[in-house]
């Protein structure tokens, strides 16, 4: 009889396996002054309001504000954290609650700050921080306001699009609430034909399984289930867009892809250049489709076929320190300041390593300007574990590096970098994994995860990124979207992307209802240009191009200090060019033809 494995209590997990979170507060009471000190430097915050038109005022403001900032961050840390390592202890629980609530009050206080900038003549403004010194280092973060100052509205205006913000959130909401708390799912069978429920959670399970009756049937059960709300989903999504497209136009932006876009400074034409490049080179997905198909061995394949693995994965056991070693070996190329700083985050105890009871389940980097960027795991001894280390340690190795090279105001690195430095990680894993693997399938494991991301990460979200652009413009032109015109769209798409090798059932037409994604406006592209960064970084990195490794090293100094684009150019990834796209393509190409030589020695 096999002996189950019981999942330990927090407490019986070994210290050194923990992240040292003590290291922001030993104990609750000491979390709980610097809270009540917290509450009362916040409303000191408000006796600045109409007041920073004067430079020794407006440093004040400055001042002050970093300071509750700062300190708000860490509390939050340190409440979020505790929780996470075990949802079900209340005391943590009651912890993150308060500074939650406490956070939007203070946020709130804060409020008037950008308005009442926006009212001082720029003149004025500009002359007020070159009278003080210690002003100039927030002038990026002024004129970065004042470039606002077309799309702010007056104070009454601001206050009543703050008032209906609730209100434009409600599609988004329900949208939650019908498909994760009133859809049931029914019931199917499995391998060993035992009757399982579905959910929309153990879906990737059965999508995935090597038995084709079961994926096929997860399949049609999950999306018929869908199409039964076909018409609420439809006016939901529509409904979301139409509160996009209202902000758009009240804040005087050309669209509502504008709107999304301009704040952080990055061109309409990144948008949609990426999709254009992606659309240029569909061959390469048709492809993949076509080989997938042989190595399957079917005689046609459908939407239901197309995440069961081409490979089995190694049924192997890896010690966390294993995987250390071999994360350490594939981040060799990024220089040994690099490896100091890993190694460093392992033996602080940036890392709260494995599985426990109430434990939050998935993985994630979280830290603030004044604690050390933590890394949540569940390592369970897999390929993918290893694979995840590398990834969370991309995102806290790039967050110290912005904390130790940049003031405050600048320390925090916008959503469109975010994934670049973690998934630039990634890359560099899976390449000295396939360069070093002598066993044929394991080689092939590690090339089909590649080609994998790249399918999920960069042609999958740009079918996303399609599918918005083309909504969100038809609402523009003042046309209706029934749930029929969006399932028509997404059929369309899916014909297109995956070419004449592939069966489009008719069940996916109802997919579209099931991307959280899209009721944040404009979200999903980041992930394509953030992996097409990644590998041109990586790229450049393992050519060992001149000076490739210091312009990455400088990339991840840089924080929030410039906009995006700017960032990425500097370090030597031009994002307004097609190249980062193409050269991901290249690299999937590549991939494939390895797939295709290595099934043949």
């Amino acid at each position: 009889m096999v002996e189950t494995k019981k999942l330990k209590s927090r407490e019986e997990i070994d210290a050194n396996s923990k992240w040292k979170i003590e290291k922001i507060y030993e104990n609750i009471q000491l979390w709980e002054e610097d809270f009540e000190n917290l509450k009362k430097v916040t409303p000191e915050i408000s006796k600045f309001e109409g007041k920073l038109n004067s430079a020794k005022d407006l440093l004040s403001y400055l001042k002050l504000e970093e300071e509750i900032l700062r300190l708000g961050e860490k509390l939050s840390v340190y409440a979020h954290c505790r929780s996470d390592e075990d949802t079900t202890n209340t005391t943590f629980q009651s912890l993150k609650s308060k500074i939650d609530s406490f956070f939007t009050e203070m946020l709130s206080k804060m409020a008037f700050f950008t308005p009442e900038i926006l009212s001082i003549p720029e003149d004025t403004l500009l002359k007020e921080l070159d009278e003080l010194p210690e002003l100039k280092i927030y002038k990026t973060l002024i004129k970065d306001i004042l470039k606002s100052k077309p799309h702010t509205l007056s104070k009454n205006e601001e206050n009543i699009m703050a008032s209906v913000s609730e209100c434009l959130e409600a599609p988004g909401n329900i949208y939650s609430m019908l498909s994760n708390a009133d859809i049931t799912f029914p019931k199917i069978k499995d391998e060993h034909k035992k009757e399982v429920e579905l959910t929309d959670k153990n879906y990737s399970v059965y999508i995935s399984s090597k038995n084709r009756k079961v994926r096929k049937e997860a399949f049609k059960a999950l999306f018929s289930t869908y199409e039964k709300y076909k018409n609420t989903f439809a006016t939901s999504l529509t409904s979301s867009i139409k509160g996009f497209i209202f902000n758009s136009k009240m804040r005087k932006y050309n669209s509502s892809l504008e709107s999304s876009l301009k704040p952080n400074d990055i061109p309409v034409e990144v948008y949609n250049k990426t999709v254009e490049t992606i659309n240029n080179n569909l061959s390469s997905l048709h492809r993949y489709v076509k080989i997938k198909k042989k190595l399957l061995k079917l005689d046609d394949i459908h939407m239901y076929d197309l995440y069961v693995p081409i490979i089995d994965t190694p049924n192997v056991h890896i010690e966390f320190e294993k995987a250390i070693k071999i994360v350490e070996e594939g981040l060799n190329p990024l220089g040994s300041e690099y490896l100091n700083i890993f190694n460093e985050g392992i033996k602080e105890g940036w890392i709260d390593i494995y599985e426990n009871k109430g434990k939050r389940g998935g993985a994630y980097s979280s830290g603030s300007y004044d604690t050390m960027p933590y890394v949540l795991l569940n390592y369970n001894y897999k390929l993918n574990d290893v694979s995840t280390l590398a990834h969370e340690m991309g995102h806290s190795i790039h967050t110290y590096y912005s904390k130790k090279n940049q003031p405050y105001v600048y320390s925090n690195y916008t959503l469109f970098c975010a994934e670049v430095a973690s998934t630039t990680n990634e890359c560099l894993l899976l390449n000295h994994l396939i360069n070093n693997e002598k066993d044929k399938n394991m080689k092939l494991y590690f090339i089909n995860q590649q080609l994998e991301q790249i399918r999920t990460t960069v042609f999958r979200q740009v079918m996303f990124a399609e599918f918005e652009k083309l909504t969100h413009e038809k609402l523009e032109a003042g046309n209706a979207l029934t749930s029929e015109d969006l399932c028509n769209i997404w059929h369309e798409l899916n014909v297109k992307y995956f070419g004449e090798e592939m069966v489009v059932d008719s069940e996916i037409d109802m997919e579209w209802s099931r991307i959280p994604h899209f009721y944040s406006d404009f979200y999903v592209y980041q992930y394509a240009t953030g992996y097409a960064a990644a590998n041109s970084f990586a790229k450049k990195i393992l050519a060992k191009e001149e000076n490739a490794l210091e312009k990455y090293i400088a990339f991840l100094k840089s924080g929030g200090s410039d906009y995006p684009i700017n960032i990425l150019k500097k370090a030597g990834v031009d994002m307004s060019t097609s190249t980062p796209m193409e050269d991901t393509i290249k690299r999937f190409n590549e991939l494939l033809d390895m797939m295709e030589n290595t099934i043949k020695d």
